[in-house]
């Protein structure tokens, strides 16, 4: 099995490769700077990791940099300015495809744009197997599972600030100004710009927290799989102030890499709440540490189920590519919890 890691030179793209490294995986690191390939490949352990230059502006060189690779990890943000072109590459060389965009329009652009080439090509594609999309969109399929019909499902991100890498800040500010959509009787809309005032039971937490609207990956990926009226999302109203503040300057001033302690120290936790219109309501959480590490393991896995295990082709969110259950029991070994219970 061999996996090509795009954007290996970056903070995620190394965790990525130390994780197949740890893992027994060959890794191919693509990027477009030989010598920042080779310091990252140093930097995560993986010095046998094979080495290839390709841009994104030729298509035929980054085709054929993936030619002989299974599956392509995209680990280059942000993805609604990059993302596309290494998604076309891996299908024109007919490798399975998988990323770490937590960026809801780059989502919902993947999943319609894409399924009838990956189909045409053979392989799967799925975006968003990162910290937050992927366990959100595990554990939100397990919660449905429990209820018939949903009349409102939620998606929230429920971590509290922290440090960032210098890519998510990229990230969060080439998305700020988006407008966060929610899926409402059977189609896409806006999702109200009044929508204050809410608060959620955040477990191991004596107050509830004040949460707000926010465009996270759930919203577009659930619905994908489960009939519900009603899909949103939310997160902190305190780290939605904060994302709302990011400038260009400050963003640029982010650490490329969270120190080891800092991402020790920072828990993520990913909640699904789901109740039919008899009120009975469902709750499914996610949690963990080193949010970044997290991403490396679940892409990396997800990448080699796709190969080892094979998932429908065309393009796919993570509950549709695998076992909702099984994936998050694997995570468990990376210090992950999960639990779904009637609220």
């Amino acid at each position: 099995m061999k996996i090509a890691v795009y954007g290996a030179s970056g903070f995620t793209g190394g965790l990525a490769l130390a994780e197949s490294s740890r893992r027994g995986i060959a890794a191919v690191a693509v990027g477009r700077d030989a010598v920042r390939l080779s310091e990252s490949a140093d930097r995560a352990g993986a010095q046998d990791a094979e080495l290839r230059v390709a841009g994104l502006g030729d298509h035929a060189a980054l085709a054929e940099a993936f030619r002989d690779c299974d599956a392509v990890l995209n680990c280059a943000g942000p993805f609604a300015l990059w993302g596309e072109p290494v998604v076309r590459a891996a299908i024109a060389a007919g490798s399975h495809y998988v990323d770490t965009t937590g960026e809801q329009g780059y989502l919902r652009h993947v999943l319609d744009t894409f399924d009838a080439d990956a189909r045409r090509a053979g392989v799967t594609v799925v975006p968003g197997l990162a910290d937050d999309g992927g366990p959100g969109d595990l554990v939100a399929a397990l919660v449905a599972a429990r209820l018939g019909d949903i009349d409102d499902l939620l998606v929230a991100d429920l971590r509290r600030p922290g440090a960032v890498s210098r890519g998510t800040a990229r990230s969060m500010a080439a998305a700020e100004g988006a407008v966060p959509l929610e899926y409402r009787d059977g189609g896409w809309a806006a999702a109200p710009a009044d929508d204050t005032g809410r608060t959620i039971v955040v477990p191991g937490e004596p107050d509830k927290a004040a949460i707000a609207s926010f465009a996270l990956p759930g919203v577009v990926t659930v619905p994908r799989h489960v009939r519900a009226r009603r899909v949103r999302g939310a997160i902190r109203a305190e780290v939605a102030a904060l994302f709302g503040s990011l400038s260009a300057e400050v963003v640029e001033s982010v650490p490329e890499r969270p120190d080891e302690a800092s991402r020790a120290a920072a828990r993520w936790l990913m909640v699904a709440e789901a109740s039919d219109r008899s009120g009975r309501t469902v709750r499914g959480e996610v949690t963990g540490t080193d949010a970044y590490g997290t991403t490396a393991v679940i892409a990396v896995e997800g990448a080699r189920r796709l190969v080892a295990d094979g998932a429908p082709a065309g393009t796919r969110t993570p509950a549709e590519a695998f076992d909702p259950a099984d994936l998050l029991g694997f995570l468990e070994a990376s210090g992950a919890s999960w639990r779904v219970e009637a609220a």
